[in-house]
């Protein structure tokens, strides 16, 4: 599945638990999240948090948010057992 959030198209991932509310990304994915290669969503405690990772291959790459990395990221930082999601970008008009 994909979807466009500001102009960017987005192929999904990941959606655990149904956790893509589409209305609520549109008003917090801002123009932050462009240099990243792809965005994780989690939710805690009722709000939704964001986090970019990236590929090795991307010039703002570093390890912190290597996308590697995601599913420690997710077991580390998230609550247990959370609604999740992970969108790729792979396209930007």
């Amino acid at each position: 599945m994909n979807i466009t959030i500001n102009n960017i198209k987005y192929e999904v991932i990941e959606d655990n638990k149904d956790a893509i509310d589409n209305d609520l990304l549109q008003e917090k994915i801002t123009d932050y999240f462009d240099d990243y290669d792809y965005i994780l969503g989690d939710w805690a405690y009722g709000k939704l948090r964001l986090k970019g990772f990236n590929d090795k291959n991307n010039k703002k790459y570093k390890s912190l948010n290597d996308i590697k990395n995601v599913q420690k990221y997710i077991k580390d930082n998230c609550a247990y057992g959370c609604r999740y999601f992970i969108l790729k970008k792979i396209e930007k008009k």
